[in-house]
């Protein structure tokens, strides 16, 4: 009889849309095998009405995923690769990372153009302190409203709302066919993304080679090298959703270019600097870049950006 391999992935319309990508492409290589999905519900999903920077780090998307893929109720998981911690539990491994999307985040408006045009003191939502601190950076004069809930929820709500514009990532608002509510692409001048934002992760367990040998086929190697600087950044400057902090990695040639950004919440403080090496050591990249935008003043202005996090958190009121 055939084995059946089963998949572990949020809920959300998203994280299926991802889940049932990798299910195709795996059957697509392997027609004799039976692959189905279990969708797991996570603290992420149930906790809607409180920002995430009060309610935890980025292990509330897949921590619950992640028990089960332990304890053997899973074979493997498909997360957002921008949710997974840095460093996965012990035992697990990001064993495969599809080719990435567009990585940037978009503008979503009702009556502007560009987030260039919107008026003094038009209210932007975002539930992402990254995006907080960057549009406050480009634009000091916004006022920023937080926003929970999946994509199509967080469009829903903007609708209905009196709010001026959204923010929101491509890969997301793409995936689902919403396209049609984008109104301006961000340039990277302006917003640098997530850590891993764009990418689908596979995650397994250390060890299993028949799940191995599926991951062979599908591991994107371009992605894999970005995805590596990217982490190996933000996993030296030890930050999560209660930090403003967007990283980009590009690759051309042999060689990965890093930007990466620290940012206060106001956006009045920031810091933007990039590296460049062999891809072959991009970890080394990610690493080195970050070490030098401590020794510039990085690891005080998040101490002092953690703490006014706290205190935002705590006074906020989320749509």
């Amino acid at each position: 009889m055939t084995r059946k391999f089963v998949i572990g992935t949020r809920g959300s319309d998203l994280a299926l849309w991802q889940a049932n990508t990798v299910k195709s492409a795996l059957e697509a290589n392997f027609p004799e095998v039976q692959f189905e999905l279990e969708i797991i519900h996570t603290t992420g999903d149930k906790v809607l009405d409180v920002a995430l920077s009060k309610i935890g780090d980025k292990g509330l998307f897949t921590r619950q995923i992640e028990n089960e893929l332990l304890d053997g109720s899973i074979d493997f998981a498909v997360h957002s690769l921008k949710d997974l911690q840095t460093a996965q539990p012990g035992g697990l491994k990001i064993g495969a990372v599809l080719p990435r999307e567009v990585p940037n985040d978009i503008f979503i408006a009702k009556r502007h153009a560009s987030l260039a045009e919107l008026p003094q003191g038009a209210r932007v939502a975002t539930g992402s302190l990254r995006r907080r601190s960057q549009l406050l950076r480009y634009r000091p004069d916004l006022n920023i409203v937080e926003i929970r809930g999946n994509v199509p929820t967080r469009i829903k709500k903007f609708h209905e709302s009196d709010l001026d514009a959204m923010i929101l990532a491509y890969a997301g608002v793409h995936r689902l066919g919403l396209g049609e509510h984008i109104t301006e692409l961000i340039s990277f001048d302006v917003m640098l993304p997530a850590v891993g934002q764009g990418v689908v992760a596979i995650e397994t367990r250390e060890g299993d080679e028949e799940v191995g040998g599926f991951m062979m086929k599908l591991d994107h190697a371009e992605t894999r090298i970005r995805i590596a600087a990217e982490r190996a950044f933000l996993r030296r400057l030890e930050g999560g959703c209660q930090v403003p902090i967007g990283a980009l990695a590009t690759v051309e040639g042999n060689e990965v270019r890093l930007e990466g950004f620290v940012g206060s919440l106001d956006g009045s403080r920031s810091f933007r600097e990039s590296a460049s090496g062999d891809a072959a050591s991009a970890d080394a990249v990610g690493t080195g870049l970050a070490e030098r935008m401590i020794a510039n003043g990085a690891a005080e202005l998040l101490d002092e950006t953690r703490s006014e996090a706290e205190v935002l958190a705590a006074n906020k009121v989320v749509m």
